[in-house]
């Protein structure tokens, strides 16, 4: 397998931390999706990372698909998503939060790097959005026993959750306040101290 994209992508980087805690093989090409758009298209005409390209050449799209691929190649008990329910659907949904925290930091850097002048409502928005989930997780999270999320045992969502909070702050540091946020910093830095996590790592390296 493949896996294309560079590691400062919180979605790249929870790709590849998978990929290692699992014990599968594959090869890293981390291209920029801005400067290296046109290695990317034959793989994915939307040039968009993470990509993960399958032995058979099929290209796989979006991390939550791939990650739901790579479940379904490890035993049960070795999946990062529980498969019954209703854990799955809780596990799912903490990942989806996190996921979605990660799409409002990367929207809100691009509003301010590519935009002159930046839309103070969109940027109002995304930092409000910002807040409201990181103020949900918190309050969760807290609420729970555990070094992980759901247990003893890593997850999705706390890949997830991890790989997002490294992104914000790298990238918005001086515009996200992580102090009200204790439980979770405490969290990611849980599984930062993962060899996984250390290994599976980049600086953040603003596009060109």
């Amino acid at each position: 397998m493949i896996l294309i994209g560079q590691y400062d992508s919180p979605f790249v980087r929870r790709v590849g931390i998978a990929l290692r805690l699992y014990g599968l093989s594959f090869e890293h090409r981390p291209w920029s999706s801005f400067g290296e758009a046109d290695k990317i298209r034959p793989f994915n005409p939307l040039t968009r990372v993470p990509t993960l390209v399958l032995d058979d050449g099929e290209a796989l799209l979006d991390s939550h698909i791939i990650l739901d691929y790579l479940d379904s190649l490890v035993p049960a008990e070795k999946a990062l998503f529980p498969r019954s329910e209703p854990a799955r659907h809780k596990a799912l949904r903490v990942a989806a939060l996190a996921t979605g925290l990660g799409d409002k930091a990367v929207s809100l850097f691009y509003e301010r790097r590519l935009h002159e002048v930046t839309s103070d409502v969109w940027t109002a928005r995304c930092r409000t959005q910002i807040g409201a989930v990181l103020e949900v997780l918190e309050k969760e999270r807290a609420a729970r026993p555990g070094t992980y999320w759901f247990g003893s045992m890593i997850g999705h969502a706390d890949i997830a959750l991890a790989c997002v909070l490294r992104f914000i702050g790298e990238v918005h540091r001086d515009h996200v306040d992580m102090a009200p946020y204790p439980t979770l910093r405490a969290q990611a830095a849980t599984c930062e101290a993962l060899p996984a996590f250390q290994e599976i790592s980049q600086p953040f390296l603003p596009p060109a």
